[in-house]
């Protein structure tokens, strides 16, 4: 269908927006004109749906943006149907997954030979013990995709099915998952909602497995060990391990101040060597890496999770903590050298943010008290030092 002429466009929009001025925009670069004031209904959700409504029988719709603190409306072409993805490779990788996460699980019996080819088939020969482990951190990271996904189809945002990211010989023997948006959201809020359900799906599941799992786990004296570690602590984990064991651990074997723990929670140093830990059993291993997961995803960064709820609080204002939250992972990274994978990774892609349609609409007083707990969660699940080794 043709576009219609300045005029009738001019009178589409005046039903929403107080016009000031309208500036023809070059089509090459997606826009065909823009309109900037002031939107004259109060409701910014009803108006965007409004001109929507009356733009989709010209294959064209409204982006509502602000800039310099004005309203300001462009009329772009509608965005084309997607297509239905393929899922032969999700099924595929998740598939992969299984069998990589099984063997990260896996649990082998007897002395373990000295040869590689030896310990890849006592390994093989156990991949049936890691069922526990598997099923424990599929489902909360399942439940955490699939939060996402279901959300993106109530608010009639395409996405495609989780595709999971397979780490064989990884301590959790995956990267995770990721789902990916094939449509734009509507608004922050649509945006928000879809950010957020993964990471509260995911704590769901998680918190009952590590509960559960801790209950399977005993308590230890710490060994230094050249292959062994021990696992990051964050507020939330030592909560759950004083539920169950009525202590807060890693144990010292003398008490120690808070300064100490100040210090082993940020540094993982100094070791406490013949102190108390959990033995941690394979559930409740499952259940920690949902944390450490969800920790992850909720840095307020970029395109992650967290970074949708820094944007709905903030809009494009959340930009410019990008630099600081970088600086600070690089910091830690002298601390655990896996930060500064992660730094690299959100230079890389972090630096970009979803552009919901409509950019006018600000989170309800619901969403922004959600936000904030969302931020709280972050503090509680975060790990400065996911994991130490036990080499002396």
């Amino acid at each position: 269908m043709s576009v219609p002429e300045t005029e009738v466009l001019n009178n589409i929009v005046r039903r929403v927006f107080r016009i000031d001025d309208v500036t023809s925009m070059d089509p090459l670069k997606g826009t065909l004109v823009r309109f900037r004031g002031e939107l004259l209904i109060e409701d910014s959700v009803a108006a965007f749906d409004q001109l929507t409504d009356a733009l989709a029988q010209y294959s064209l719709m409204p982006l509502f943006r602000l800039e310099e603190d004005r309203h300001v409306i462009y009329i772009a072409p509608k965005q084309p149907e997607q297509q239905p993805d393929k899922v032969s490779t999700n099924v595929i990788l998740f598939v992969l997954t299984v069998l990589s996460v099984m063997l990260a699980g896996a649990q082998p019996e007897g002395p373990i030979p000295q040869d590689a080819m030896g310990q890849l088939l006592a390994l093989a020969r156990a991949i049936p013990t890691g069922l526990p482990f598997a099923a424990s951190l599929l489902g909360i990271l399942l439940a955490h995709e699939f939060g996402h996904y279901f959300m993106s189809r109530y608010h009639k945002t395409p996405a495609t099915l989780p595709y999971f990211i397979p780490f064989p010989l990884s301590p959790l023997g995956t990267m995770g998952a990721a789902i990916l948006m094939r449509g734009t959201p509507k608004n922050k809020r649509v945006l928000f909602d879809i950010g957020i359900a993964g990471p509260l799906a995911g704590l769901i599941v998680a918190i009952p497995v590590l509960l559960y799992g801790l209950q399977l786990s005993a308590l230890g004296k710490i060994e230094p060990s050249p292959n062994g570690y021990i696992e990051g602590n964050s507020l939330m984990y030592l909560l759950a391990k004083f539920i169950v064991f009525g202590k807060l651990l890693p144990a010292p074997v003398e008490p120690q101040t808070i300064f100490y723990w100040i210090q082993y929670f940020f540094t993982g140093k100094p070791v406490p060597f013949g102190g108390l830990d959990v033995f941690i059993h394979p559930v409740a291993f499952a259940g920690w890496g949902g944390l450490l997961v969800t920790g992850l995803n909720l840095i307020p960064a970029g395109t992650l999770d967290g970074g949708h709820v820094v944007y709905g609080l903030f809009g494009d204002k959340a930009k410019k903590a990008f630099p600081y939250i970088v600086g600070l992972l690089l910091m830690l990274g002298f601390v655990w050298s896996g930060w500064w994978l992660w730094a690299a990774l959100l230079f890389w892609l972090g630096r970009v943010q979803a552009q919901p349609l409509d950019q006018i609409t600000a989170l309800d007083p619901t969403r922004r008290a959600l936000a904030v707990l969302m931020l709280i969660i972050f503090v509680l699940v975060f790990m400065p030092v996911p994991m130490t080794l036990l080499a002396q």
